[in-house]
């Protein structure tokens, strides 16, 4: 018995080597402070070093980056870990790479220091927030549709006209778009629109009347068992 469970603790440690290795990023959301990560307030994580300032504005953008994805979605069913880095020295630790912000395992978002942003931030926490409400997959809706949604609930300047427009599209989109993430990832590195076409899409099917109220019908659907073909 006290073999087994030798062997069994010597097989855990190595399974949290390995994971920490490989996947630095999955560790990190884990044990944030593994990575040299701070507490900051609930689910939310600074690197370590920064000044009051900093760590004012790191609070401030968290808040309002989750009162964006609160607002459209009337409410949270997620509540994920935000793990904010200012320096890229932080951001290559905890497993980031050139992107702004990413959503890693439904749970929890990083963001690198182009990514703490109130609008990089609502992106990433939509994702998480739609799968949540998705039963913890996202596989129900093709990739296009998560991330122009992102878009909308963010309120992306980048890619959507103001609020106050009849069409808030910045770049006509008709065509078919990425369904996988990797067909997306590829898509998306080689037209720097491709985000803005998926919001497009999104919006003008959202329609302008009520476009929050007719995602969150078109959520419930799809969360019940609905296939997005039909659903949309």
């Amino acid at each position: 018995m006290l073999l087994l469970g030798g062997v069994a603790a010597v097989l855990v440690v190595t399974a949290a080597v390995v994971v920490a290795v490989a996947f630095p990023s999955v560790a990190a959301t884990i044990c944030p402070g593994c990575y040299r990560m701070k507490w900051l307030g609930p689910g939310l994580y600074v690197e370590s070093g920064l000044s009051d300032a900093q760590r004012r504005q790191v609070v401030a953008i968290a808040e309002r980056a989750n009162q964006r994805v609160s607002d459209f979605y009337g409410g949270r069913e997620s509540s994920p870990r935000i793990l904010a880095c200012l320096t890229d020295e932080c951001y290559r630790r905890i497993g980031g790479g050139r992107e702004r912000g990413i959503a890693v395992l439904d749970r929890a978002v990083m963001l690198s220091p182009r990514g703490v942003d109130p609008v990089i931030a609502a992106h990433e926490l939509s994702h998480v927030e739609l799968h949540a409400r998705l039963g913890g997959s996202g596989s129900r809706v093709p990739q296009w549709f998560d991330e122009g949604l992102a878009v909308l609930v963010s309120d992306d300047p980048r890619y959507l006209a103001p609020k106050t427009a009849g069409d808030r599209c910045l770049v006509d989109s008709r065509e078919a778009l990425p369904a996988t993430i990797a067909d997306w990832l590829g898509a998306a590195s080689a037209d720097q629109w491709m985000y803005g076409k998926a919001a497009c899409q999104v919006s003008r099917k959202l329609g302008t009347d009520d476009p929050r109220g007719a995602a969150l019908r078109l959520i419930k659907r799809l969360s019940g068992g609905d296939t997005f073909a039909a659903s949309w």
